[in-house]
């Protein structure tokens, strides 16, 4: 922590000025009474934190304030909500009880803070107790909503003030953020927030790009206001005319997902053209809205010619969680793709704040979309033996996914993920269905389990008695009910398996004359290799052992295989974490003779010198070196931060290391002859491999070579880039999990 000098008087005065404006952020939902409730909450959460200081010096009570101010102002949360967020940190730093909350403001702000107690414990020196604490924090969800909408306004205050922060810590924090707290702000309707939290996130876990992005943004600026001012000038002239009150502004896009556009389409920044969007938003009546929007639909499409592909109509059949817009893309007067969004003053207020407008307009709408996705939490967290971390990954998948329509033979609507099945849908409409399903009717004709739907299909499904779950259907299912009610089932239907193969394993044992006891069934399972007993006792009831397998195994008794069983680490890898936890090894310094400490380099990102990295304890393989920009990354660190050890290069290598580039071009004859020269020739670069293909005139290549580190790298790119015929060179990562 740096040194700093305390000036009482200045901070007390910061804290009121702080207070108050936090008072204004409230005053939209006050009620009689709330002010003198929100200051008894100030003044024991300030009287509770007052000797505590954050790592940058500040006093602690800036903390809660800031979360409150968010929730009040960027969420729209009422008083209550306010209180619990001025004590979210209260019963956990502090001697000050639940029963005493309980006593001062009432059984609500009780439950709320106990949810949010249960669920600081987020960053757990343990991946099973993090998933753990996800599906807790989830339970919260399903009974009261405030919970997690102020555990995002705490994550986001986190992440704006994460600067004096160890890096460990940051990489840790902010790949969970992207992780898991992005797309749950995304599923509650929050953007705002969860642009934010992905442009933060980014900022640490790959702090280069987000600089060079935002630099660009930052030249550009002054083009990007005159060209929004010549596009919206006739739009705000004809809506006049016609009669309609709007606001109609330019909105950057975030960092974030202007580099998701540049990976995908594998293009420079200067090809990214909807670095903005233009946001129509008319203040309308309820009974207009619809006829409204469409009405500036049509000026805008007057003016400029749209894209027919580029309409999303979200008023019709708003998302799932609640978010209503009319999004076209038009050509601009210079010739350049323009995204519109067009919605009311009550749409964009549910866009920008979630959850909390929803429940402002929803008055008694129990059908609405969010409600259908609480009652879905609700049923995916009733499987108890669902594995933690299946269950993380499972509903992340659902959290982000686009939303599909889909009708039933008697024409009810069910929204489904993007890519979702028949055997989704079956599951959807009722688990019995799921289980007894052997086919599907789409659009009336026979179609597979398997058999991706459409947005608007229609589907009537077919079931049989004698039908039960197997396991292949988790290969191809997508929802996280589909996914929990399976393996559910799967678990029910091993156990009874493994009942039969355990009698079968008792009468084996007593021909061989070997105890049937704990201790002879422990050594069995580690020396055929099963991570539990019950796993052995299901593999002897279908005939994977034998009685010759269990004669073998007594006469080598001696070698019961260690290696890990179970995600367990072996006896040297639990004494290499632990000499990491107690920082023998403060940093692992790669290509260092002097360190004795095996490790591998990722192929799914392939680090080079000059990378940000970081190591990771495997459970056979030893240390891995990671990228921090790695697509694995943010999974690891935020599953098993435990696992996680700090890594970096030493100055010189003497050794090659192998990375990807992929390369788009204009297909000409020669080209692949100029990129060989270039690399080879000129640089002396090895070349590994060379994948090419082209199509309709475009050249596309996936060259794997050998280069000492980023700075050749970078040189080598910028060269490639000059070639006559070449568009875009990316550096080429695998999104295999390794």
């Amino acid at each position: 922590m740096k040194d700093y000098v305390i000036d009482i008087e200045a901070e007390n005065k910061e804290i009121r000025k702080r207070y108050r404006a936090l008072l204004r952020a409230c005053k939209p939902t006050m009620q009689r009474g709330d002010k003198q409730m929100i200051r008894k909450a100030f003044d024991l959460a300030l009287e509770s934190h007052k000797e505590m200081r954050r790592k940058s010096g500040e006093p602690y009570i800036y903390h809660p304030i800031a979360v409150a101010q968010i929730a009040a102002e960027e969420i729209g949360l009422g008083t209550t909500s306010i209180v619990c967020a001025l004590l979210h940190d209260v019963v956990e730093d502090t001697i000050i009880t639940l029963d005493e909350i309980e006593h001062m403001y009432g059984k609500k702000v009780r439950r709320i803070i106990d949810g949010l107690t249960k669920i600081s414990g987020i960053f757990d020196p343990n991946s099973s107790m993090q998933a753990e604490n996800f599906r807790k924090m989830l339970l919260t969800l399903a009974d009261d909503v405030r919970v997690i909408l102020i555990k995002l306004a705490d994550r986001l205050h986190n992440m704006r003030t994460m600067e004096f922060m160890a890096r460990d810590k940051q990489l840790k924090i902010a790949s969970e953020t992207s992780y898991l707290y992005a797309p749950l702000a995304h599923r509650l309707g929050l953007y705002a927030i969860k642009s934010e939290l992905e442009d933060l996130s980014m900022k640490y876990t790959d702090p280069d790009t987000y600089k060079f992005i935002a630099k660009k943004l930052n030249e550009k600026k002054a083009e990007r206001e005159r060209f929004i001012g010549d596009f919206i000038g006739p739009i705000n002239n004809i809506l006049k005319e016609q009669g309609l009150v709007a606001d109609v502004f330019g909105r950057p896009k975030s960092i974030h997902s202007i580099w998701n556009k540049m990976r995908k389409k594998s293009i420079p920044f200067e090809e990214v053209y909807d670095l903005f969007a233009i946001r129509i938003i008319i203040d309308s009546s309820d009974d207009r809205e619809k006829t409204e929007c469409w009405k500036a639909y049509s000026i805008v499409t007057d003016l400029y010619r749209p894209n027919p592909d580029r309409l999303r109509d979200w008023v019709s059949s708003p998302k799932g969680n609640g978010y209503e817009s009319l999004h076209t893309t038009v050509m601009g007067p210079r010739g350049q793709w323009v995204e519109v969004q067009i919605r009311t003053r009550r749409m964009n207020e549910i866009a920008e704040k979630g959850f909390a407008a929803h429940w402002k307009y929803k008055e008694s709408n129990a059908d609405s979309g969010l409600d259908q996705w609480i009652r879905k939490v609700r049923d995916v967290l009733a499987n108890p033996d669902q594995n933690a971390l299946d269950f993380v990954d499972d509903f992340k998948m659902n959290l982000f996914s686009d939303e599909i329509f889909i009708f039933t033979p008697k024409g009810t609507l069910i929204q489904l993920p993007h890519n979702a099945t028949a055997l989704d849908f079956a599951f959807e409409i009722h688990s019995d269905i799921g289980a007894t399903c052997i086919g599907a009717k789409v659009n009336h004709k026979l179609v597979p389990l398997s058999h991706q739907l459409q947005n608007g299909d229609q589907v009537e499904i077919i079931t049989s008695s004698k039908q039960q779950p197997k396991e292949d259907w988790l290969s191809f299912v997508v929802t996280a009910k589909a996914k929990s009610k399976i393996r559910s089932s799967l678990k029910e239907e091993k156990r009874r398996v493994a009942e039969d193969g355990k009698e079968i394993l008792e009468r084996k044992l007593k021909s061989i004359k070997i105890t049937y006891n704990t201790d002879n069934i422990n050594k069995i399972s580690n020396y055929f290799k099963y991570a539990s007993s019950q796993e052995l006792f299901y593999n002897i009831a279908k005939g994977a052992i034998d009685i010759k397998d269990l004669r073998e195994f007594a006469v080598n008794d001696k070698m019961i295989d260690t290696s890990p069983v179970n995600g367990q680490f072996n006896a040297h890898m639990s004494g290499l974490v632990e000499k990491i936890n107690k920082k023998d090894y403060d940093t692992l310094l790669l290509g260092d003779d002097l360190q004795k400490i095996d490790y591998t380099l990722a192929p799914c990102c392939n680090p080079i010198p000059g990378d940000d990295v970081f190591g990771f304890l495997t459970v056979n393989d030893g240390i891995k070196i990671h990228r921090t920009a790695c697509p694995n990354a943010s999974k690891l660190m935020a599953n098993y931060g435990y696992r996680i050890m700090k890594a970096k290069w030493t100055s010189k290598q003497d050794m090659a290391f192998l990375t990807g580039l992929r390369i788009i071009g204009i297909d000409d004859v020669g080209l692949v002859n100029k990129l060989t020269t270039v690399i080879s020739q000129e640089f002396k670069v090895n070349i590994r491999s060379l994948a090419i293909s082209s199509n309709e005139g475009i050249f596309e290549g996936d060259i794997m070579v050998f280069v000492n580190d980023t700075q050749q790298l970078n040189t080598l790119m910028k060269h490639l880039r000059q070639v006559r015929g070449i568009t875009a060179v990316t550096r080429f990562e695998s999104d295999n999990n390794h």
